[in-house]
């Protein structure tokens, strides 16, 4: 008899580049479990309860920690090591009153930033696909696994039709329910989450449409009125007149 379903182990050597794991020290290591984040764009939370946060010294009393309710991501309290914490999630301890985001940083894909209590019932989500489904409801599907649906009867919901890709929703968490709405286009703020300038964050001054297969190219001025591009897909925004969320020095630099 065949063997069904993928591997549930994963080498040290192939791992994601910016989780913080020696290579050669073991061989192997936690495998994240499919979520709402890919694997090369995910910690899995024993990474960070371990290697980032040192919380734990094993898996062992990560388990116990995450067993007795400490660990929320996004409002919802989570029990498994292996569940993936990606961008834009937040973290919260209330155990040591500590709260992270997931933010893209210089010199590597992902990192933890300490934010306030006010900053910790919301969280930015980029806007990846929009389909009408039965019923002419609009299901707008987020970058971090949500689908959120749009009726027209809703007066509390923003119109399923103002809605593009590459917006973004501010929402509260872990209820879902939408804050505000930020429209990508010319003076919005934006993160760099991909590419050589990830970790760059500025404003969007020009957005250079390609036709055919040809990615659109969007220039971003930083604080240093220094110019810099990048393409469409690499670009997150995270506010209009100011960024919607505090940023570490690093990324301002």
């Amino acid at each position: 008899m065949g063997k069904k379903g993928g591997s549930k182990h994963l080498r040290r050597l192939p791992a994601p580049t910016f989780w913080p794991i020696h290579k050669k020290e073991f061989k192997w290591v936690i495998k994240p479990k499919p979520g709402p984040h890919k694997k090369d764009r995910s910690f899995p939370l024993l990474l960070i309860l371990r290697e980032v946060l040192g919380l734990a010294k094993n898996r062992k009393e990560a388990g116990r920690i995450l067993s007795e309710n400490h660990i929320k991501v996004d409002g919802v309290i989570r029990k498994k090591d292996t569940f993936s914490v990606g961008l834009m999630d937040v973290l919260d301890i209330p155990i040591i009153e500590k709260s992270y985001r997931i933010l893209p940083l210089r010199r590597k894909r992902l990192g933890l930033h300490v934010i306030d209590g006010k900053e910790k019932d919301f969280k930015l989500c980029k806007i990846m696909n929009k389909t009408i489904v039965k019923g002419g409801i609009s299901q707008i599907n987020l970058h971090d696994g949500r689908n959120i649906l749009l009726r027209k009867s809703d007066p509390e919901k923003i119109a399923g039709d103002i809605l593009k890709t590459h917006d973004v929703l501010k929402i509260e968490i872990p209820n879902s329910q939408i804050l505000d709405h930020l429209s990508f286009d010319v003076g919005v703020f934006a993160i760099v989450e991909n590419g050589k300038n990830i970790g760059r964050w500025g404003k969007v001054i020009a957005i250079e449409k390609k036709e055919s297969l040809r990615p659109s190219i969007v220039t971003l001025k930083d604080l240093e009125d220094e110019q810099f591009k990048t393409i469409l897909d690499y670009i997150f925004p995270i506010g209009k007149n100011e960024p919607w969320i505090s940023l570490p020095e690093e990324v301002k630099q």
